[in-house]
């Protein structure tokens, strides 16, 4: 049984390092390509809208068919996807349109591929017989982990080979994830399914029956509120007011730094979550995890010294990382096995939405404003949402399960 949670990590971290070195040699090749950093801004929209709509249209797809196939065919569409831009460099030669193209393509793979390896954890901690909060932490550690070490990956395949080259690499990245999924025994990741189980929902209201069950959850509303509000803050402060200081600064070495930092304070976070979660009530994780989250966000909002940036980047990401498990874990309790899917695409389909209201949201208050203005209003806007989420008596009973999805 380890044989399967190790092809099921390798084949998660795997992937997700690919689309780490990914998200940074494609808009660097549109550069060199087109000089324009417009287009490279249309291509990143190219890749946002569809996503969001993949993961609504997906998650039903990936709750009728085995998660494994689902995970799968996933990460060959982004093997394909990738492999194209190289091979069209090497012929017709590259355009904008053949990168707004391979964006689409592309992100028919990313998001189903997270929603079915998320989906099936459930199955894969039954199949090894480890308990899901385990699983859970051991991801987000590693999350961390591929964080704190993808953007390095990254430069150091830029500073040695063209981008184009580099997606190559990660095309073969994409290729081997499916390789190595293929080593998880189809059985435990089957669904578990029930003979009276009622009918899957039809059409266009099927297709958005995920959302729906989303939203009518009162405990996964306020996760989803709590998961994009964080979203939006982390890709501002990531994407547009750390990088705008340091450029200010005439410092742009410490930008990567800083998200090693943030990237190692998740890697802690969801560790410490993997071997106490049994211990410690659930709900102490969660507000320690909020609270821990707005000290670091706070900190990086004065801008202070670059020991102090580092400092709170880490500590931020200690919160993330036990918040987001305690995320994860929620709707792996509050959404029945034959729903997981749907409503997971659902969740995963608004959060790709999330990075680029953070950016565009920070570059229209430092355009308007100043850089502490945009962490001002960031920093509290987190704080607001995670105040309500605390007050909220859901937060008492995260571990009951959510009645009304569990019987939809």
């Amino acid at each position: 049984m380890k044989r399967t949670s190790f092809f099921y990590f390798a084949s998660f971290v795997t992937s997700l390092l690919g689309n780490s070195v990914t998200a940074i040699a494609l808009p660097l090749l549109v550069l060199f390509t087109t000089g324009s950093p417009l287009d490279a801004g249309i291509v990143a929209i190219a890749a946002a809208l569809p996503a969001a709509i993949a993961g609504l249209l997906m998650g039903s797809l990936i709750d009728r068919i085995n998660r494994r196939t689902a995970s799968i065919l996933s990460d060959a569409i982004s093997a394909v996807a990738l492999v194209i831009l190289p091979i069209v460099e090497l012929t017709a030669g590259l355009n904008l349109g053949w990168f707004i193209a391979v964006a689409i393509l592309g992100s028919f793979g990313d998001v189903p591929g997270m929603t079915a390896r998320e989906a099936m954890l459930p199955a894969i901690a039954k199949a090894v017989g480890s308990e899901p909060a385990r699983l859970i932490g051991l991801r987000e550690a590693m999350t961390g982990v591929t964080m704190l070490i993808g953007p390095a990956v990254a430069g150091v395949l830029v500073a040695a080979l063209e981008p184009v080259t580099v997606l190559w690499i990660t095309s073969g990245m994409a290729a081997l994830a499916v390789l190595l999924t293929l080593g998880i025994p189809s059985g435990a990741t089957a669904h578990q399914r029930h003979r009276d189980a009622a009918p899957t929902t039809q059409g266009v209201r099927g297709l958005l029956h995920g959302l729906t069950l989303l939203l009518r959850s009162p405990l996964l509303r306020m996760m989803l509120l709590l998961a994009v509000t964080l979203g939006v803050v982390l890709a501002a402060m990531q994407g547009m007011v750390i990088p705008v200081h340091f450029a200010f600064q005439d410092e742009p070495q410490f930008v990567g730094f800083v998200l090693s930092s943030l990237a190692a304070g998740l890697l802690v976070g969801g560790g410490l979550f993997a071997g106490l979660a049994s211990r410690i009530p659930r709900r102490v994780w969660f507000i320690s995890g909020i609270a821990t989250l707005a000290v670091g966000l706070g900190g990086l909002a004065f801008l202070g010294p670059v020991w102090s940036i580092f400092a709170s980047a880490a500590v931020a990401g200690l919160g993330g990382g036990a918040m987001n498990a305690v995320v994860g874990l929620t709707f792996v309790e509050n959404v029945a096995e034959n729903q997981r899917g749907r409503v997971l695409g659902a969740q995963n389909a608004i959060l790709t939405l999330t990075p680029a209201l953070g950016i565009g949201g920070g570059a229209i208050l430092i355009e308007g404003g100043s850089l502490h203005l945009a962490t001002t209003v960031f920093v509290s806007l987190w704080v607001i949402v995670a105040l309500a989420s605390l007050l909220s008596p859901r937060v008492r009973r995260l571990r009951e399960p959510a009645r009304e999805l569990v019987d939809a």
